[in-house]
């Protein structure tokens, strides 16, 4: 289950586009059983999915929870310490529910400073060992830096741009999943 905001619900593109549709067919493809459920709502933070995580994972009992929340805090301004223990708590309920975990990183722009921009960017790294997570540092790794690769609004990601995107989520993800028999 991919539980995240807007760079995982294919803002802007048609939903079979983005990375988490093309994560399904690369599971096809790569013949693991899993179906993947994409709970991800554009404008999330990590507060609205902590809201909603509960019944989330009632509804869908995942084997892997792919957490893609945070992004909106940051560019928002909220504090880091409150994301870091909404996340905290939502790793925890899903680990709780018998889910491995893929922490998943974001970047801001310089904005806010370079003292919120370091613990923002660190807060993911810190909750991926902290609960044994595996981690992606970056979604955006290797391409934010090129327009050409996001929409007119320079925030969320082209069509072109998913595949990129799926490649960070499935180095981190790849080790968790179970081969079929």
């Amino acid at each position: 289950m991919v539980f995240g905001d807007s760079l995982s619900s294919a803002y802007g593109i048609a939903r079979s586009r983005g990375w988490v549709a093309l994560l399904a067919e690369r599971l096809k493809r790569e013949r693991l059983d899993y179906i993947v459920v994409n709970a991800s709502i554009s404008g999330d933070t990590s507060s609205g999915g902590l809201g909603r995580i509960r019944k989330t994972l009632q509804q869908n009992r995942p084997s892997v929870l792919i957490l893609e929340l945070g992004a909106n805090d940051g560019l928002r301004g909220l504090p880091v310490a409150q994301m870091k223990s909404n996340l905290g708590r939502i790793i925890e309920q899903a680990q709780g529910a018998g889910a491995r975990i893929v922490v998943v990183g974001m970047k801001l722009p310089p904005n806010y400073g370079p003292e919120y921009t370091r613990a923002f960017e660190s807060a993911f790294g810190e909750l991926a060992r902290r609960y044994k997570a595996a981690l992606v540092p970056f979604l955006l790794e290797d391409f934010a830096e090129k327009p050409d690769l996001f929409q007119a609004d320079r925030i969320h990601p082209t069509e072109a741009a998913q595949p990129l995107m799926l490649e960070r989520v499935w180095k981190a993800l790849a080790p968790l999943l179970k081969k079929e028999k």
